[in-house]
């Protein structure tokens, strides 16, 4: 059987999520909720940036050296761990700073919270991380999202014949 690409183009997708727990986090959670990181998988537009975060990160240490250039090497390596961007960042950590930050749905995870997890919960950070990256592997779900309540119940219709059988256009 061929592949349908006119019913493939017209399925509506929606990314796959999941609840990845973090009982090691629960401090930062309030008081009786469960401590889970809810993370999505990312599109393949996301997933590029990703992989290039590594090679932009470069390319902007190289702009600010440039810049700092009249500023002693001490103070340039300073600024650029400060921005994180220094060459200690591995390639793979750049990496998954941005799927962190692009594919967290709750909390939603600004770079310096993607550094701080990564700097201060490294397990966590491989776990949460690992998790976007397998989602996204599985692609994006067929079919809208379930809906959130059910369907209300709609009022009786008025009626629009009077009791003799006559309309009330006539």
């Amino acid at each position: 059987m061929p592949f349908d690409s006119k019913k493939f183009l017209k399925t509506k997708w929606t990314p796959r999520t999941e609840e990845v727990p973090v009982p090691d986090l629960a401090a930062f959670f309030p008081a009786g909720a469960k401590p889970v990181w809810t993370v999505r998988g990312l599109t393949g537009h996301e997933l590029g940036r990703a992989n290039e975060a590594s090679e932009r990160n470069k390319n902007v240490a190289a702009i600010l050296e440039g810049i700092a250039s009249g500023a002693s090497k001490e103070q340039t390596e300073a600024v650029k761990e400060l921005l994180g961007l220094g060459g200690s960042t591995p390639q793979d950590i750049a990496k998954r700073l941005e799927h962190l930050s692009i594919g967290s749905v709750d909390p939603v995870c600004a770079p310096d919270l993607a550094i701080r997890l990564c700097e201060t919960y490294p397990v966590e950070f491989f776990q949460i991380t690992n998790r976007i990256v397998q989602l996204t592997g599985q692609g994006q779900l067929p079919g809208k999202q379930p809906p959130s309540g059910g369907t209300p119940k709609s009022d009786p219709a008025s009626p629009s014949v009077t009791p003799e059988g006559a309309s009330s256009t006539s």
